[in-house]
């Protein structure tokens, strides 16, 4: 089913991130943590692209077989980087042949190594382009990126939300957001979204902090900030990994309960091929859920 039509429900669509291993026997696991949270009835599943497209094999080999053999709603990724026009066009035609509809269309990082995003001759410079090509040749249903805490590479959070609006003109049918731990963020972004004319479904999306030196790493990259509070109490449990990952994993419940009642149409959980936080997270949801209705 197309996500865009799923987003569309009454009921908030909790979706899973996975991205492809480097070898058979990873994959294989992969599709065991698959499997075991297939038992959480997502809306969908995504499979990432590697930067310069070094997955690519494996990204649409791993979505073809968790649509096949888990009969689960695929979404795949596909960047920009390293490839041509035509390159992308066959990546594809092969997709769209496997029975995948839906596609995340994103610039991409550029490859390990480089400091700058540079497109390949003859390839696309810009999100906006890729979904603009999807739009004018394929079916399917197409998402993009969004930044609550405006893209690292833009001038100003205005310059990203005119970025995120020409990505929607060009086609895209929803969002999904960066990695973000403080709510009223995303909210706010929301709201100038909206302002601005975006209609389409922004989902947030979200990671159970399991390992502090891990967290830290990602958001350095990526620009998302921890809140004090939050950083001050991982930094009291630096050592024990375990008392790390609980408080994770419950703040991770607040923090998407808080998320839905506001109105969230859903949560994107960034599951780094781990099953255990995410089940415990989407577990506490259905309880709270639960005890509202006795």
């Amino acid at each position: 089913m197309r996500i865009d039509r799923t987003l569309e429900g009454s009921q908030p669509c909790f979706s899973f991130e996975f991205f492809p291993p480097k070898t058979d026997d990873g994959v294989n696991a992969l599709l065991e943590t698959a499997r075991t949270l297939r038992a959480l009835e997502p809306g969908f599943v995504s499979v990432t692209y590697g930067a310069g497209g070094s997955t690519r094999a494996r990204t649409i080999d791993v979505a073809k077989r968790m649509k096949r053999e888990l009969d689960l709603e695929v979404m795949a990724h596909v960047t920009c980087v390293g490839h041509t026009r035509d390159e992308l066009r066959a990546v594809f035609d092969e997709i769209a042949d496997s029975g995948i509809e839906n596609v995340l269309a994103l610039r991409g990082d550029p490859p390990r190594g480089s400091d700058a995003f540079v497109p390949t001759e003859g390839g696309f410079r810009y999100a906006s382009e890729l979904i603009e090509m999807l739009r004018a040749e394929f079916q399917f249903s197409v998402g993009a990126a969004a930044y609550p805490e405006t893209h690292p590479e833009a001038v100003s959070a205005e310059d990203d939300l005119r970025n995120t609006q020409r990505k929607v003109a060009a086609g895209a049918r929803f969002l999904i957001t960066q990695l973000f731990f403080d709510n009223d963020r995303y909210f706010r972004f929301v709201e100038r979204a909206r302002s601005a004319g975006i209609d389409v479904p922004i989902t947030p999306g979200i990671m159970p902090i399991t390992n502090y030196e891990q967290i830290a790493r990602m958001t350095k990259m990526c620009g998302a900030t921890v809140p004090a509070p939050l950083l001050l109490e991982l930094e009291r449990r630096v050592g024990d990994a375990q008392a790390v990952t609980d408080l994770g994993v419950a703040y991770c419940a607040l923090q998407c309960a808080d998320l839905l009642a506001r109105g969230a149409p859903g949560i994107h959980f960034y599951t780094l091929n781990r099953s255990t936080a995410t089940r415990a997270v989407v577990s506490a949801l259905a309880a709270a859920r639960a005890a509202v209705t006795v």
